[in-house]
C-alpha cells in the first residue's frame, strides 16, 4: 500500500454508535460481531493513530427524528428499523459514538436522517473537499449495507478509498470477506488495521 499523505487523508467511522454496536444495540447480532471480532477496538486504535499522524477523523452517525420526518420508508430495512425496540433518535444515547471509540475535540461528526450512506445527503463530501481530502479510509459497520454504499459513493465522487478489512463488520461474519473479495476489492485499496497503525506510527 502506498504511503497516505496525512494532509490529504481522512479516517471515517461509519455507524459506530451505541444504538448499532453498543451494549443496548437495536441490532444485537451485529453489535456482538463488531465487538467479539475486535473490529470496534481496531477502529478505536485507528482513530487514535490517525489523529497522532495528523489525519482528520470523522464519525458518520445515522439517526431519525421521533416523528420520522425526512427518513426513508421505501425499503423493508427502513420500515423494520422504525419498529425496533431501540431507535436511533436524534439527541438520544443511541446516536452517540460507542466506546471504546473516542470523539476528540478536533473530530467532525456527520449526521444523516435518510439513506444508506453518509456520503449522500449530508455535508460529508463538502467537508472533505474543504479539508483538501483526496483519500478516505472507511471503517465501521455494516459490511452488508452501509460500508459498500459509502465506498461506492466515495469512489463515484472521485476519492481514493482505503478499507482495512479487519476494521469493518457485518452479519453473518462471513459476509465481510465475501464483500471485500467480490465488491470492495474491485474499487478500493484493501489493507489491514495493523498496516495502517504501522504507517501512522512512523516519524514524519
Amino acid at each position: 500500500m502506498p504511503d497516505l499523505d496525512p494532509a490529504t487523508t481522512a479516517l471515517l467511522t461509519v455507524e459506530c454508535q451505541n444504538g448499532v454496536v453498543g451494549e443496548e444495540s437495536a441490532l444485537p447480532d451485529l453489535a456482538k460481531e463488531a465487538r467479539d471480532s475486535g473490529v470496534l477496538a481496531r477502529v478505536a486504535a485507528l482513530a487514535d493513530a490517525a489523529r497522532g499522524a495528523g489525519v482528520q477523523v470523522l464519525h458518520a452517525v445515522a439517526e431519525r427524528r421521533p416523528d420520522g420526518l425526512g427518513s426513508n420508508t421505501n425499503a423493508r430495512l427502513f420500515r423494520a428499523a422504525g419498529k425496533l425496540p431501540v431507535r436511533q433518535l436524534t439527541g438520544s444515547r443511541a446516536v452517540e459514538v460507542a466506546a471504546p471509540i473516542v470523539v476528540a475535540e478536533q473530530d467532525l461528526v456527520v449526521r444523516r436522517l435518510h439513506g444508506l450512506s453518509p456520503m449522500s445527503g449530508t455535508d460529508l463530501d463538502a467537508l472533505l473537499r474543504n479539508l483538501g481530502v483526496r483519500t478516505l479510509v472507511v471503517t465501521g459497520v455494516s459490511s452488508n449495507i452501509a460500508i459498500p454504499n459509502t465506498v461506492f459513493d466515495a469512489v463515484n465522487l472521485g476519492y481514493r478509498v482505503v478499507v482495512p478489512a479487519d476494521a469493518i463488520a457485518g452479519v453473518p461474519a462471513s459476509v465481510t470477506a465475501e464483500v471485500v473479495r467480490n465488491s470492495l476489492g474491485l474499487v478500493a485499496t484493501i489493507t489491514t488495521a495493523e498496516e495502517l497503525l504501522e504507517l501512522w506510527a512512523r516519524p514524519a
